[in-house]
């Protein structure tokens, strides 16, 4: 497998850039107000939009949860192809990793992320999104653990798959850390931080047999 001819940035259309235009507007609305609090209304004013023009971009909720983990994606995309073309890219992964956990906390992405994470429990369709994000990105580590350890791709999704969905569920919880935990924030994101990194050695360490 070629990882890095797996990782070319997608140029987006203009519709797809005003598209992330308005989820960037609108995500903060999104996420103080909840997926039942926020109507489309407020999601439009938030966007400083009529309700009608911003139903063709975003005719449901379901829609901008969608677009939301669409524009995550590709902000993770840009990453990996960072990572891939690194002279080291295990270490350029851990680098990249530590700098994004402080960096969603920063950008209140948690908040969005524990919303959307609380209404895929009922909804299938928003379940499915988010399913798919946390497949993409888990698929990309374990590309960066094939690279590094020689593996072909099967071989470590067979044996990687799992600490790398493991490393995206810490990511996650870190950003979701609430305001009652505010006085140990530091110190549970730096034992996120420590426990990924132990986990990216034990695969930094790992040599095929043969």
């Amino acid at each position: 497998m070629n990882q890095t001819a797996d990782h070319q940035p997608t140029p987006l259309l203009a519709s797809e850039k005003r598209s992330a235009e308005i989820l960037d507007k609108v995500k903060v609305a999104f996420a103080e107000k909840g997926f039942d609090g926020a109507s489309m209304q407020d999601l439009a004013r938030a966007a400083g939009m009529s309700v009608g023009n911003f139903y063709r971009y975003f005719p449901s909720k379901a829609s901008i949860v969608e677009g939301l983990v669409a524009v995550d994606l590709a902000d993770m995309e840009h990453d990996f192809i960072e990572v891939f073309s690194a002279p080291n890219p295990m270490q350029r992964l851990r680098e990249l990793i530590h700098l994004r956990i402080p960096m969603h906390r920063e950008n209140h992405d948690g908040r969005l992320w524990a919303e959307i994470t609380a209404v895929a429990l009922r909804k299938p369709e928003i379940a499915a999104s988010a399913c798919k994000m946390e497949s993409c990105v888990s698929r990309s580590l374990t590309a960066v653990f094939s690279l590094h350890t020689g593996l072909s791709m099967p071989e470590a999704e067979a044996r990687f798959a799992t600490q790398a969905s493991f490393i995206v569920m810490l990511i996650k919880s870190a950003a979701m850390i609430g305001p009652h935990n505010c006085a140990d924030h530091d110190a549970l994101c730096a034992m996120v931080i420590n426990t990924i990194d132990k986990t990216l050695n034990e695969i930094s360490s790992f040599r095929p047999k043969g």
